[in-house]
Order: C-alpha cells, then sequence, then structure tokens
C-alpha cells in the first residue's frame, strides 16, 4: 500500500514538473515597425528666372540707319570748324588698264590714291563739293565740274585729269559719305562732324566700288 502511495506521490510531482515546463513562453514582442515614410514630394521646376533688364536697344532688330536728306540752296555757311576725313581714289582703274584711254594711263598713280584719307577741317553748312574744292585746290589736285541743272548741284567731270568715260561707257566718279553712295549731287550733302568722304572712281557705274543702286533698280 505504501509502494502506491508512493508511487501516486511522484506520478502528481512529475505532471506538475512537466506542466510547469511546456507553460508557452511569451509570444514575443513584435519589433516595432517604423512609420512608412511618406515619398518626398517631387521636386518642383525651379521658377523662370525673371528677365533681366535690357539696355535700351539690346536684342532688337538695328534700326535702318537714317541718311540725310539733301540740303536746300542757300544754306548759311557758319563759323563753326568741324573735322571730316576725305578721300580720293581711282584704283578701280588698275584693274581695268585695258579699258583705260591710252593718253590717260600714265596719269594714274601706281597706288591708285590722288588722295589718301585725310583728315581736314570744315565749317557749319558746308557740303560734301565745298570740302573737295577746297581740298583739292589746297593739295594742288586738277579737279573740273559743272553744274547742270539736273542736278541741281556741282558734277564733277574729272579729277587728277581722268574723267568720266575715260576707262569704257560706265567709267566715272562716285562719292560715299560713311559708306553710303547719296542719290543726290555733292553739293547737296550737308556734313557733320566726323564725317568720312570718299571719292572713288568706277568702271562699272559704282558697282566695283560697293554701290548697289543700279542693281537694285533692275530688280
Amino acid at each position: 500500500m505504501r509502494k502506491a502511495l508512493f508511487l501516486s506521490i511522484s506520478l502528481l510531482l512529475l505532471a506538475a514538473l512537466l506542466a510547469g515546463c511546456s507553460s508557452p513562453s511569451p509570444a514575443p514582442t513584435a519589433a516595432p515597425t517604423a512609420a512608412p515614410t511618406a515619398a518626398p514630394a517631387p521636386a518642383t521646376e525651379a521658377p523662370a528666372p525673371s528677365a533681366q533688364p535690357t539696355e535700351a536697344g539690346e536684342g532688337a532688330d538695328p534700326e535702318e540707319t537714317e541718311h540725310p536728306a539733301p540740303m536746300e540752296d542757300g544754306t548759311e555757311v557758319l563759323d563753326e570748324e568741324y573735322h571730316c576725313t576725305i578721300s580720293i581714289s581711282c584704283a578701280m582703274i588698275l584693274n581695268n588698264m585695258d579699258k583705260c584711254n591710252k593718253d590717260k594711263r600714265e596719269l594714274v598713280p601706281e597706288d591708285g590714291w590722288f588722295l589718301e584719307p585725310t583728315e581736314v577741317v570744315f565749317y557749319g553748312g558746308e557740303s560734301v563739293f565745298n570740302v573737295l574744292q577746297r581740298t583739292c585746290r589746297q593739295k594742288k589736285i586738277h579737279m573740273e565740274f559743272s553744274n547742270p541743272p539736273i542736278y541741281n548741284s556741282a558734277y564733277i567731270e574729272g579729277i587728277g585729269n581722268i574723267y568720266e568715260r575715260d576707262v569704257g561707257e560706265l567709267s566715272g566718279w562716285m562719292y560715299s559719305v560713311n559708306g553710303w553712295f547719296p542719290n543726290y549731287g555733292c553739293g547737296r550733302y550737308a556734313l557733320k562732324d566726323g564725317d568720312v568722304i570718299e571719292w572713288v572712281y568706277t568702271c562699272d557705274l559704282g558697282a566695283d566700288v560697293g554701290d548697289d543702286y543700279m542693281s537694285q533698280i533692275d530688280e
């Protein structure tokens, strides 16, 4: 009987021991998950830079150069002195010596210059013709002109004894001021301080010296 009692107690202790060992271990605590970070908002384009102020005329189409209108007859010549540059060239004849009048070939300067660019004085109200006439007289350069009514101005027939048509039917003297060939006589062009006057001899009605006036008429 003692044996049976001992066996019962042993079984109870073993059951209690097993029950303690098999008690569920506490559920592992879930690691806290970080709250999902909101995706960064897409970067917005930088605002377009504001237009910078520009200087007057910058970026605009260049204005067409305004050429002076012919001066009126009887314009008063003033006492104020100004300066301009004048030159006289027949260099184009050098390229057309075969067309040049044989009696005139020896009169053509080797470098084509009757007068290299020279600064001279003029007075307010004077014309291109006034400056040419005075300069040729001072430099002892031959110059001959006429005053045909059709031009209402002096017409330059010859300089340095080289005349119109001495190098073909389309040859003669022309003038430009600041690179522009006026379509009126030299006696009607009123000069401004700093103007650059160029007298050139053309062998092709101006086309060979940079005047496209006739080509525009043909178009």
